[in-house]
């Protein structure tokens, strides 16, 4: 298979990679969610990972589907104000032009269809803010189920730069987090092997790549609160380039 990139990742999100953890800076609401070059292709991918691995890329505990269902509104009334989506009241049809049914009863696998974007939800559990549900199609280093219903210092745990102090500097950047005023980070690493869904379970500490690999990955992770249940949204769309 031919792999999926990006002409290159942008200079913007490349700059804010550079910043010193956890690098947050405002986002303009109206610029949440991301249409690429790229954005046919890992919507194809998506969709195939959905079919064939719905398992390994999708996970919603009870409690969470208040929080799932405001997030597929919430995206529905984002996709419905922009020129490039189609939004009725059964379907959505996308840039690509493919024509997605709205399932409201599989709130998140509905959303992993239609944007790039993956989708985790962080709500408030036990005094800490743990991951309750996700839509992750493109995990980079990460099995979506060691980290289902796990709190973020947990989360984070094999992570060496993820350290108390930043532990606590997340957490109240969680707390402060207020509907209507979105935040935004990105990261960047070299990667050897081009492919999107890169799971790796919490016992492999090996790296995927290095000075000399041949291409860089990207995430764009932006944070926002949903109003009615307070859940934070955590969304991520990645980019794949070569390195020039």
């Amino acid at each position: 298979m031919a792999p999926i990139l990006q002409i290159a990742i942008p200079t913007a999100q490349r700059a804010q990679a550079a910043r010193r953890l956890p690098g947050m800076a405002p986002l303009d609401p109206a610029d949440w969610l991301v249409v690429d070059d790229a954005y046919a292709a890992q919507m194809a991918e998506r969709a195939r990972l959905i079919a064939d691995r719905p398992d390994a890329v999708h996970a919603l505990l009870p409690q969470a589907r208040p929080a799932a269902e405001e997030l597929l509104a919430a995206v529905l009334d984002h996709l419905a104000a922009r020129p490039d989506f189609a939004v009725a009241a059964a379907a959505v049809t996308r840039p690509d032009g493919v024509t997605v049914a709205l399932d409201r009863d599989a709130p998140l696998m509905t959303l992993g269809r239609l944007t790039a974007e993956d989708f985790c939800l962080i709500e408030a559990q036990d005094g800490a803010h743990a991951l309750t549900g996700a839509i992750l199609c493109f995990p980079a280093g990460w099995t979506l189920a060691e980290k289902i219903g796990r709190p973020l210092g947990r989360i984070h745990a094999p992570v060496e730069a993820y350290d108390d102090d930043i532990g606590k500097r997340v957490d109240r950047l969680f707390d402060g987090l207020k509907p209507g005023r979105p935040i935004w980070r990105a990261n960047a690493h070299p990667y050897d092997d081009p492919t999107l869904f890169a799971p790796r379970t919490e016992a492999r500490r090996d790296k995927y790549g290095g000075p000399a690999s041949p291409y860089l990955r990207s995430e764009r992770q932006c944070l926002l609160r949903l109003p009615a249940t307070r859940a934070v949204v955590f969304s991520i769309h990645t980019a794949m380039a070569r390195r020039g």
